[in-house]
């Protein structure tokens, strides 16, 4: 039986891809700050400004293509069960290949009701538009988790930690929470494996591996250590 192999994702893989992240200039997102682009107040201020937003990041993602990274974790399924866990919005990991894939913070390429936020619709082209309207009649939005929002996956994402076997952290500096606080709910006999060039604080614990590296050259190490150590 193959080991579980749960992968946490952040904005770092994403990056290497050539998708921008907002944390890189201060908390501007593509000369937005965030909260105008990113929470429900910036939403009922200017729906407008939101949606041309989240459509410049669709177009933007439809050009990138996954990377090594993404890639070699699509390879670890031949020796491992892995569930991917990421903060990240884009469809990098499905299209690179992962079988599982869990999105904490939504999906780029789905749009939701915004009167009923169990209808979820996705998306083929790169477009939403105000008068674009759910089946109720009602404005579609981005199936996006703002800022100040609950985050409905989290209580899986927990769950997915508890039986890790090994926790790996590629690509977020574990600051954004509720996502930061899973590597809490690894097992304290579980091996955890961090990549980052920015390596986050990581409390003392048998069986810590830290990279710090990009996504690219740090899962090279990482596929090389679950292999030698971890099979």
């Amino acid at each position: 039986m193959k080991k579980r192999l749960v992968v946490l994702t952040g904005a770092g893989i994403s990056a290497e891809s050539g998708i921008a992240t907002f944390r890189d200039s201060n908390g501007l997102w593509e000369g937005h700050d965030v909260m105008e682009v990113a929470s429900p107040q910036g939403w009922r201020k200017n729906p407008e400004l939101v949606l041309d937003f989240y459509n410049q990041r669709r177009k933007n993602a439809h050009e990138v293509r996954p990377n090594a990274g993404h890639l070699a974790l699509v390879e670890l399924e031949q020796d491992f069960n892995v569930r991917i866990i990421t903060q990240n919005v884009d469809d990098l990991h499905e299209r690179a290949g992962s079988s599982i894939v869990m999105h904490l913070h939504g999906k780029l390429f789905e749009s939701r009701s915004t009167l009923d936020e169990r209808l979820i619709y996705p998306m083929k082209g790169w477009e939403l538009n105000i008068g674009d309207k759910c089946e109720r009649g009602s404005q579609l939005r981005p199936n996006i988790v703002w800022f100040g929002e609950a985050v409905p996956m989290m209580e899986k994402a927990m769950e997915e930690a508890l039986k890790a076997d090994v926790f790996l952290v590629v690509g977020t500096s574990l600051v954004v929470y509720p996502a930061a606080s899973l590597v809490d709910f690894v097992p304290d006999e579980a091996p955890i494996i961090v990549v980052d060039p920015n390596l986050p604080y990581m409390r003392p614990r048998p069986n810590l591996h830290l990279f710090e590296e990009k996504a690219t050259t740090g899962m090279e190490k990482v596929k090389q250590l679950l292999r030698e150590k971890y099979l």
